[in-house]
C-alpha cells in the first residue's frame, strides 16, 4: 500500500495517464472538439469586431478588396489547417493548389494579434479583437495589398494587345490581346553584357521609384528610343524588357490609328503595368502614312494626357535611324533613353554562337574575327538564320557565316565603318552623365559630339541643369 502513496509512483501514473489520454484524442479526434471547446471559452472572455468584404459593391461592380483578400488567403499556410480545403490543379505541370472552402474559418496572425477569416456566401468576414483593432486593422489591411502585388506579379500571364480600326458599332474597345509567350529574356539577347546590365538596372531602378518621381512631381513612366538597321534585335530587346518588367505589351498600329484623338484614347484604354510600343516611327513621320500628325506624336509622349495617363508604364519607340528625325521628338522628356542597334561584330556573334550552336570557341572563330575586323557584318537575325539552318553542324554553320560575311556583308560593314569615323579619321567617343539616372551618353565621332550638344541644348544650358536623357551603344567598341 505504501507504494501507492510513493510520490515518484504517482508522477509515473499521472503522466503516461496524460500520455494515454494524448493518444486517444489524436486518435478519435477528440482533441478537434476539446481545441474547438478551448476557443469558445477563449471568445467568452474577448469582445470581437467583425467587417465584412463583399464580392459586389452596392453598383453591383466587383469589388477588388474581395480578390485581393481571397488570394492572400489562399497563400496562407493555415489553410491546411482547415475542416475542409478544395484541392485543384495549376497551371504548372503536377501542380495541385489548395482553396479554402465556403462557411470555413482560416487563422491568421499579424503582429501578435489572432485573426480570423469566416468565408461565407460570396462574402468575407473579418474577425479580430476590439481590443487589437486600433493597433492592427489599417497595418494588416496594406499588408494584404502588399502580399497580392507580389503573388500576382508572380503568377500572372502577360499579354499583347493589339489596336483594330475604330467602329462606332464596336463595343469591345479599341484592343484585342492573345497571351504574351514571347521567349526573349535579356540573357538570350546578342549584347554587351555591360550594356545590358545598364539596361536592367534603368529598368530595375524605375520599378522602385514611384515615391521618388511623386515627389519630383512627375509622373511614373519611362521611354526608350531602340535605333538601327531592320533585324538587329529591336523586337527581341522589347519582349525582354516586358518579360523582365512582367508587364503588359500595347503594340500600336499607327496605320489603324484615325486622328490624334485617336491615339489619346488608346493611350487611354492601356493599363498601368505596360510596355506601350510604336515600332519603325521614322517610317511612319517621313512617308506620312499615317493619319496622325507630329503635334499628336508630341502630345502622345507627354501631352497631359500623357501625364494623367501614363503612369507606371514604359514607352518604347524603333526607328531604322533617327538623323532625319524632328529633334523635338528626341528632346528629354519625351524619350529618357537611346539604345543604338549596330549590325553584328566578332563580340555579339560569339554570344549568337554560344546560343544558336551552343560553341564557346571553334578553330573557325578567328577567320570569322579577321573578316570583321577588314569591315564586314551582317544583322545578329541574318546570322542567326544562317546558325538555325545549319545547326545539326556548327563548322558548316560557321563556314556558311563567313561566306556571307565575304558576299553581303562586305558593303554594309564599310558603310558601318565609315559612320564610325571621326573628321582626322580617328575614332572619338563622348560621355556625358545625366542626372538623376547617371548613366553615360555614348555616341562615335566628332559630327556626334555637336549634334549631341545642339539637340540636347548642353552649348546653352548650364550644369545645373543637366538633361535626363542618356544614349546607350551597343555598337562595336570605339577605338
Amino acid at each position: 500500500m505504501t507504494i501507492l502513496y510513493n510520490p515518484f509512483f504517482l508522477l509515473l501514473i499521472a503522466f503516461i495517464s496524460l500520455f494515454l489520454f494524448r493518444v486517444v484524442l489524436i486518435k478519435t479526434g477528440l482533441i478537434y472538439i476539446v481545441k474547438k471547446k478551448w476557443c469558445f471559452i477563449q471568445d467568452c472572455f474577448h469582445v470581437y469586431q467583425f467587417f465584412k468584404v463583399s464580392e459586389f459593391n452596392e453598383s453591383m461592380q466587383r469589388n477588388q478588396l474581395y480578390h485581393k483578400v481571397l488570394v492572400y488567403l489562399n497563400s496562407l499556410t493555415s489553410i491546411e489547417d482547415s475542416d475542409f480545403t478544395n484541392l485543384f490543379t495549376g497551371k504548372k505541370p503536377n501542380e495541385i493548389v489548395l482553396r479554402l472552402d465556403r462557411n470555413q474559418v482560416i487563422e491568421d496572425d499579424f503582429l501578435g494579434a489572432k485573426i480570423f477569416w469566416i468565408n461565407e456566401d460570396k462574402t468575407l468576414v473579418l474577425k479580430i479583437r476590439k481590443a487589437d483593432k486600433r493597433r492592427v486593422l489599417r497595418p494588416y489591411l496594406q499588408h494584404i495589398h502588399t502580399v497580392f502585388d507580389e503573388l500576382d506579379e508572380k503568377k500572372r500571364d502577360l499579354k499583347l494587345y493589339m489596336n483594330v480600326r475604330h467602329h462606332h458599332d464596336d463595343q469591345n474597345g479599341r484592343w484585342r490581346s492573345v497571351p504574351f509567350t514571347h521567349p526573349s529574356t535579356f540573357e538570350t539577347i546578342a549584347m554587351e553584357s555591360d550594356l545590358k546590365n545598364k539596361v536592367k538596372s534603368d529598368l530595375d531602378s524605375f520599378l522602385k521609384a514611384k515615391q521618388y518621381y511623386h515627389r519630383l512631381g512627375r509622373v511614373w513612366k519611362r521611354s526608350y528610343l531602340l535605333y538601327g538597321p531592320s533585324g538587329t534585335g529591336k523586337s527581341s530587346f522589347v519582349a525582354a524588357m516586358a518579360n523582365f518588367l512582367c508587364y503588359d505589351v500595347y503594340d500600336i498600329d499607327l496605320s489603324k490609328v484615325s486622328d490624334d484623338s485617336d491615339l489619346k484614347f488608346l493611350l487611354l484604354q492601356s493599363t498601368t503595368k505596360s510596355v506601350i510600343v510604336i515600332e519603325d516611327l521614322d517610317r511612319y513621320l517621313a512617308e506620312r502614312s499615317t493619319a496622325v500628325s507630329l503635334s499628336g506624336i508630341l502630345n502622345f509622349m507627354d501631352g497631359i494626357l500623357s501625364s494623367s495617363c501614363g503612369e507606371e508604364r514604359v514607352m518604347v519607340f524603333t526607328m531604322n535611324g533617327k538623323d532625319n528625325v524632328d529633334p523635338a521628338i528626341l528632346r528629354p522628356g519625351r524619350i529618357d533613353v537611346h539604345i543604338h542597334f549596330p549590325l553584328c561584330d566578332f563580340t555579339a556573334f560569339k554570344t549568337l554562337a554560344n546560343s544558336y550552336l551552343g560553341l564557346k570557341d571553334h578553330k573557325l572563330f578567328p577567320q570569322v574575327e579577321e573578316i570583321f575586323q577588314n569591315g564586314a557584318s551582317l544583322s545578329p537575325a541574318e546570322i542567326g538564320e544562317l546558325m538555325i539552318a545549319n545547326r545539326n553542324s556548327p563548322s558548316r554553320a560557321l563556314k556558311s557565316v563567313i561566306n556571307a560575311l565575304q558576299t553581303d556583308g562586305d558593303g554594309r560593314g564599310a558603310l558601318n565603318i565609315g559612320r564610325r569615323l571621326g573628321e582626322n579619321g580617328s575614332r572619338k567617343s563622348v560621355e556625358e552623365i545625366g542626372e538623376p539616372s547617371g548613366v553615360f551618353c555614348k555616341e562615335g565621332g566628332a559630327h556626334a559630339v555637336r549634334e549631341f550638344k545642339k539637340w540636347y541644348g548642353l552649348l546653352r544650358v548650364k550644369s545645373s541643369r543637366k538633361s535626363q536623357s542618356f544614349d546607350l551603344s551597343s555598337g562595336q567598341k570605339e577605338g
